[in-house]
């Protein structure tokens, strides 16, 4: 990896974590393609996994007075047994296959967004899907963001949940991934070298959720969940 495309990954890196920590989520908005263009898809797809793990630990730290455990444990056991599944399948499944599967979670995504369709009847079906397809294409589009808002909290305690349920799936998949060999040691050695940018990052994004009142939250959140959408015209 030349100096300049290093510099470009930790660039994504750190936008990815301070992203993740203002919003709650999007980290994979930024670094699974990233990773992906850089690696391949599969590896991209684990390294994300496991360097959104570890930051998901800083961020739960960030957050430890704002983790509202009862409320979201419902979504948290989904997203987990989701993502299981998920990322058993991109294990077994060909290289192509996953890469098609990331196009299709993101026009299903658009779609679903374009329709205003409630999503508080369906948070249990959104929290599993959003598992499963984090687990298979690396990102869970705006499925995530869908299934947490439904819990009506506040910006404070909805990053504290999004980042247990975050927690949990990216957890989940990077034990499926190590398991199956698309994480090694050097693997490991990235996301002990990316702790720093873990804690920056997370520091900046809460002070930016700090400074925001639950509108300027709001609109962020919602920025993010464009953000997936507008993916579309890069695939």
């Amino acid at each position: 990896m030349s100096p300049v495309v290093a510099a470009l990954v930790m660039a994504a890196t750190f936008l990815s974590f301070a992203v993740s920590a203002s919003a709650g989520l999007g980290g994979s908005l930024v670094l699974v393609p990233t990773l992906v263009a850089v690696v391949g898809t599969k590896e991209g797809v684990a390294l994300a996994a496991l360097l959104l793990a570890a930051n998901n630990v800083v961020k739960v730290i960030a957050y430890r007075d704002r983790l509202p455990f009862r409320a979201a444990l419902p979504i948290i056991v989904l997203v987990a047994i989701g993502a299981f599944i998920g990322s058993v399948l991109l294990v077994a499944a060909p290289e192509s296959v996953v890469a098609a599967a990331v196009i299709v979670m993101l026009g299903a995504s658009f779609l679903l967004e374009r329709s205003r369709w409630s999503s508080k009847p369906a948070a249990p079906a959104l929290a599993l899907a959003s598992g499963g397809t984090s687990g298979f294409s690396g990102t869970s589009g705006p499925l995530k963001g869908m299934a947490l808002r439904s819990l009506e909290l506040d910006r404070r305690h909805l990053v504290g949940a999004a980042s247990l349920a975050s927690l949990v799936g990216d957890a989940t998949k990077s034990a499926v991934f190590t398991e199956a060999g698309l994480l090694g040691p050097t693997a490991v050695k990235v996301a002990v070298a990316s702790i720093p940018l873990m804690i920056a990052g997370t520091l900046l994004g809460r002070s930016v959720n700090q400074r925001l009142g639950e509108q300027g939250y709001a609109t962020l959140f919602w920025l993010v969940m464009a953000g997936y959408v507008a993916r579309l015209a890069f695939l």
